[in-house]
């Protein structure tokens, strides 16, 4: 089934956040149908740096590479701002898809972007907005690949704006609608009202951030098709690791931790180490 087509269905796509085939392999191994590949948590664990447009398209789609050569699952990837103007957004998709992801999800921030949920964000206009949309179009090798539009315009222009925008990256061509930070409720249903039926919706939950964090049980209630979790891994395994090291530090050992880690042959089990040698040996020759 394409994801266009698992978007189509009733039940809402939750797709978690990972930033490289382990995290990858562990979702799929949870038994996610998607998964998101966040700009955001390849800054966080690639770079050590904040959601700031650091990072840059090469390293993406490298990392995208590296997760469709460990999962099967389709990958809806962070495209950011298209890294430049419209012509810079048609080399993402070029090289996104060529990566394996199967969904792009662009915005209308200026270049360099930051974090939908910072403070100070500036925004392009409408209409450039929607030439990327048209260009990404234009390039993608497959009707397949997704364009998922984010407009970050409620914390900038204010929520009817943000509407407007919404209303005309649909009519640029995007296959779906992502109206970033709603600040309520309110706001959440209001998107789904007004788009619902005319375009797959995505809602973003961050932990922290400014939109109230809901379940896939009541954002789907609400209209949407697809919930991404981005930046909850990162969370979760930097917070492990503080304490890991301070862990460490303090005791010069790894045993006052070992009950909160795998083993190495508890690790070498969920990344599938004998099935992978049992696999090779069918390639060795006689010897």
């Amino acid at each position: 089934m394409t994801l266009r087509a698992r978007l189509s269905q009733p039940e809402i796509l939750i797709a978690p956040g990972v930033y490289d085939g382990l995290t990858a392999g562990l979702a799929e191994a949870a038994g996610f149908e998607a998964v998101y590949l966040s700009g955001a948590a390849v800054a966080y664990t690639r770079l050590g740096r904040p959601d700031i447009g650091l990072t840059s398209m090469t390293e993406m789609a490298d990392t995208c590479a590296l997760i469709r050569d460990r999962v099967a699952l389709p990958i809806v990837i962070d495209a950011d701002t298209g890294f430049g103007n419209a012509l810079n957004a048609q080399r993402t998709m070029r090289a996104y898809e060529r990566a394996g992801a199967n969904a792009l999800q662009v915005e209308d921030q200026t270049y360099p972007k930051r974090c939908g949920h910072l403070k100070d964000k500036s925004l392009i206009p409408p209409s450039e907005m929607a030439g990327k949309i048209r260009a990404m179009a234009d390039a993608r090798d497959s009707d397949d690949t997704l364009i998922i539009a984010r407009t970050d315009a409620i914390a900038v222009e204010g929520f009817d704006a943000a509407m407007d925008r919404a209303g005309a990256y649909l009519e640029a061509g995007a296959d779906a609608l992502f109206v970033e930070a709603p600040r309520s409720r309110e706001e959440l249903s209001t998107v789904a009202d007004r788009f619902g039926g005319r375009a797959a919706l995505m809602a973003n939950m961050v932990e922290g951030g400014v939109t109230p964090v809901s379940s896939a049980e009541e954002l789907q209630a609400l209209g949407y098709s697809l919930v991404i979790f981005p930046g909850g891994i990162v969370r979760a395994l930097a917070k492990t690791a503080e304490d890991y090291y301070a862990s460490l530090h303090a005791t010069g050992s790894n045993k006052a931790f070992k009950d909160r880690m795998f083993d190495f042959g508890g690790l070498n089990a969920v990344i599938g180490t004998d099935a992978m040698l049992n696999a090779g040996k069918r390639y060795e020759g006689d010897t």
